[in-house]
């Protein structure tokens, strides 16, 4: 469990389940990972624009935010990949 006097950083902020999927893939290494702004993201998901207004933020421990940004990155590395080679069958 993260020390409660950890400050917590910002490591992605996307709509409610691109959001909640990163945290998903971020605990499931091991990182604790926190939603801010769930609530505007659930009641008015139109409003929440990916990484703009009204958009849930993933936060995690100060300490664990490069770990958690490699993971990202992989994971968006990977996502392009998949999104590539589903371009390219249709």
């Amino acid at each position: 469990m993260t020390d409660p006097t950890q400050h917590l950083v910002q490591a992605y902020s996307s709509d409610i389940i691109e959001a909640g999927l990163v945290q998903s893939i971020l605990r499931s290494e091991g990182i604790a990972a926190y939603l801010k702004d769930e609530i505007m993201g659930t009641l008015m998901p139109w409003y929440s624009a990916p990484g703009g207004a009204g958009s849930v933020k993933v936060m995690v421990a100060e300490t664990d935010f490069e770990r958690a940004r490699q993971i990202l990155a992989e994971f968006e590395s990977s996502r392009q990949k998949d999104q590539g080679s589903d371009s390219e069958s249709a």
